[in-house]
């Protein structure tokens, strides 16, 4: 098995079955085998099964979240390299396994591949390919982006998994910490590029931006919590930061942000429960790496 594409879904029917079509045309289903997680869909998206029995799924009535799912499926993948795709993703070039490949052998330190991630809804491939960065870059950085990304199995298998303590939003954050503190490298690379079939203006719409306000603001606490030796500076430095820069500037976050702190609070048991401090130096040389751009 040269690699396993894995997939976790939740209410997103249509972008996932053009996700899965685009997949069938690129892959030798001999050679990549493609899992999907169903997240407590309620949109039928199970039926979608019977259209696509190459597909092994997993479905749970209830949603566990995003990492969670994440959690529960990377472990049954078959092949040394896992992809990892947002059911609205898909990659741009037919050889893109060649490319994971040629990468992964080319530096046996690279742990985890972050993909070029090129954002919106195009008429064809080749318009989004015209929005890639035009020169070769390639360099370490601190994290990898869930949408498209290739991770070793043995390195995975090294950490704590995608979390289950975080549901969404932040969980790309805590593999990477657990990756580089094993010793391992996370290469960013646009010689595969993914197109992130994102609406900007329709998610806006959908107030999609206050759902991830709440949702970063809460688990980027958890993430000081379990990892940093001392965490409570952090943690006070982004509550001051998002105060300032949110709360105090529209109503909405001012409400989700003291609703996130009441939600902590009572979490703070729980939470520590998975504290998995990592040394300083570790956090000191990821401070010292690239940054992706969002």
């Amino acid at each position: 098995m040269r690699a396993s594409i894995l997939i976790v879904s939740k209410n997103r029917k249509q972008d996932l079955f053009k996700t899965l079509n685009i997949l069938e045309s690129l892959i030798d289903k001999s050679e990549v085998e493609v899992l999907v997680f169903l997240d407590g869909c309620t949109d039928e998206s199970e039926s979608l099964k019977n259209e696509f029995i190459w597909v092994k799924w997993f479905i749970s009535m209830n949603s566990i979240g995003a990492s969670g799912a994440r959690h529960q499926i990377y472990p049954l993948a078959n092949s040394e390299i896992l992809i990892g795709l947002d059911d609205d993703a898909h990659p741009l070039s037919i050889d893109f396994l060649d490319q994971i490949e040629n990468l992964f052998q080319k530096s046996t330190n690279v742990g985890i591949l972050a993909f070029e991630e090129i954002k919106g809804v195009f008429q064809s491939d080749q318009e989004a390919i015209r929005q890639a960065e035009t020169e070769k870059k390639e360099y370490l950085t601190s994290e990898f982006i869930g949408c498209g990304f290739a991770i070793r199995k043995s390195v995975y298998n090294l950490t704590n998994g995608f979390p289950v303590w975080i549901d969404i939003y932040g969980e790309e954050s805590c593999l990477s910490i657990e990756v580089i503190s094993k010793g391992y490298d996370i290469l960013y690379t646009n010689q595969v590029k993914i197109n992130h079939r994102v609406n900007k203006e329709q998610r806006k719409l959908n107030k999609q931006n206050y759902f991830r306000f709440g949702k970063q603001l809460k688990n980027s606490t958890f993430y000081f919590l379990v990892y940093y030796p001392f965490p409570l500076i952090n943690i006070l430095k982004l509550y001051w930061h998002n105060f300032k820069k949110y709360a105090l500037t529209d109503w909405e976050c001012c409400k989700i942000y003291f609703k996130t702190l009441f939600i902590v609070m009572i979490n703070i048991p729980k939470i520590l429960s998975y504290r998995n401090a990592i040394d300083k130096t570790v956090i000191l040389k990821m401070r010292g790496l690239s940054r992706l751009k969002f």
